[in-house]
């Protein structure tokens, strides 16, 4: 492309379209760090957004996205992804000549493909994922850049204005990171919003049920409830408009089917070898001497039951198991992508590994899903929430996500404050136990 002269960092101004969790924490921070923001959300945000940053002097909120396209010389749409193209192809062409554009969304092929059609020759892309939440800490979390269609100088403008964030800049393309953000999260939040829907189908909080006690039920409760806890569309757009992910989705839904099936059939030889199959599959590289992510132990003290722990009901595990057949059926190794993984996926992945590679914990769980039936009424609520959703997915239907999501959401919602402290600390926690590993 045709070399163009970039700004003066001194006298940058960064632009934001979209002011959700998202945006506001980009505001936040990069203002924070003494940059100029222009920032705007939907017209009808307007008046409440100039009240609510009136105190900030380095923020100024204008009414729509021309002005800020205008403006500034380096652009973040922090949009929906079902919405990127909408928005791109209004503003797009009222972008500053020369300027730098990005965006924030789960899924980069429909993101990229708006700045392709909407944006002037002249515009350079350098497309950006923070892969957190925006309540979580910055400092040495992954932070995609993707150099589309700009020059060296762009890039490192870029990371000169997201260096506030201390994050681990990730350098991938595109394609790469919807592969591998599919690979990450995708069957993750299906498994997690799987059992929120089962829990309500049952009329659980399970916090309140003797059973759901112990290190792994803490994962599951408290992930599931932060899940729930923030906006359905964070969730949907990977799910929905990334083919990678609903591949993945459609894989989990059919591993908790075929695992299910075998455990109501009893059959337990079929069902046992396929289990240590995956094992094989997804574990059997591990050194000798690997060392868990997670433990039991460590896990204890993130509860919201007042149930002691050593009450602890022996469980089935079925939405573990599943994840692990799911990997083994997709061919993926989950530690391949330690080093631009979220959170929840270290988490996840913390907990599966528990699961699977201490001493007799997997044999009491294959034990329990053959030849004990005090979680069978979960175990098939939680089925049908998978293939339920895996539906939805087929279908494309952001309308039915959005009702099936918030409808479990107003149930979970009273308790949201308390899981969402003990998630923060949770993956504070994990963090550190897990950084080391995501860096080599």
């Amino acid at each position: 492309m045709t070399a163009t002269i970039l700004p003066d960092p001194k006298v940058l101004q960064i632009g934001i379209i979209g002011m959700g969790d998202m945006g506001r924490m980009y505001a936040r921070r990069l203002s924070a760090a003494g940059w100029k923001i222009n920032a705007c959300d939907r017209p009808e945000q307007f008046e409440k957004l100039k009240k609510e940053y009136s105190s900030n002097s380095l923020v100024n909120i204008l009414e729509n996205g021309h002005y800020v396209s205008r403006l500034s010389d380096y652009i973040i749409y922090s949009v929906e992804a079902e919405n990127i193209d909408s928005i791109v192809a209004m503003y797009g062409p009222s972008t500053k000549v020369g300027a730098i554009v990005g965006g924030q969304t789960s899924c980069k092929a429909p993101e990229i493909a708006a700045f392709e059609k909407h944006l002037p020759a002249d515009v350079q892309i350098v497309s950006c994922h923070s892969l957190h939440g925006p309540n979580v800490d910055t400092r040495g979390q992954p932070l995609v850049l993707i150099q589309h269609r700009a020059s060296d100088d762009a890039l490192d403008l870029v990371r000169t204005v997201l260096a506030c964030f201390n994050s681990q800049f990730v350098y991938l393309t595109a394609s790469q990171h919807d592969k591998i953000t599919a690979d990450t999260q995708a069957a993750t939040h299906a498994a997690f919003l799987s059992m929120g829907v089962a829990w309500h189908a049952n009329s659980q909080f399970p916090w309140e049920v003797p059973r759901y006690v112990g290190g792994i039920e803490n994962v599951k409760i408290n992930i599931s409830l932060r899940i729930y806890s923030n906006k359905w569309h964070v969730y949907a757009g990977l799910a929905i408009m990334n083919p990678a992910a609903q591949a993945q989705i459609l894989q989990y839904a059919k591993s908790v089917t075929e695992l299910f099936t075998l455990m109501v059939e009893h059959k337990a030889d079929e069902f046992r070898d396929r289990v240590y199959a995956a094992k094989k599959a997804v574990f059997g590289g591990l050194p000798a001497n690997h060392e868990l992510l997670l433990s039991d132990d460590l896990l204890d003290k993130f509860s919201l039951s007042n149930v002691p722990s050593q009450e602890r009901t022996p469980n089935s595990h079925l939405s573990l198991l599943a994840m692990v057949d799911c990997w083994w059926k997709l061919v993926i190794v989950p530690y391949d992508h330690m080093i631009c993984s979220t959170p929840l996926f270290r988490i996840w992945l913390g907990v599966t590994e528990y699961l699977f590679q201490s001493p007799g914990l997997l044999d009491e769980c294959i034990s329990v899903a053959l030849g004990d039936d005090t979680f069978r009424a979960d175990d098939l609520e939680f089925t049908v929430a998978a293939r339920s959703w895996s539906e939805i997915i087929t279908f494309g239907s952001f309308k039915l996500y959005r009702s099936r999501f918030e409808t479990t959401q107003n149930y979970f919602s009273p308790r949201f404050a308390d899981a969402t402290t003990l998630g923060n600390e949770m993956i504070k926690t994990i963090f550190e136990k897990t950084k080391q590993r995501r860096l080599h």
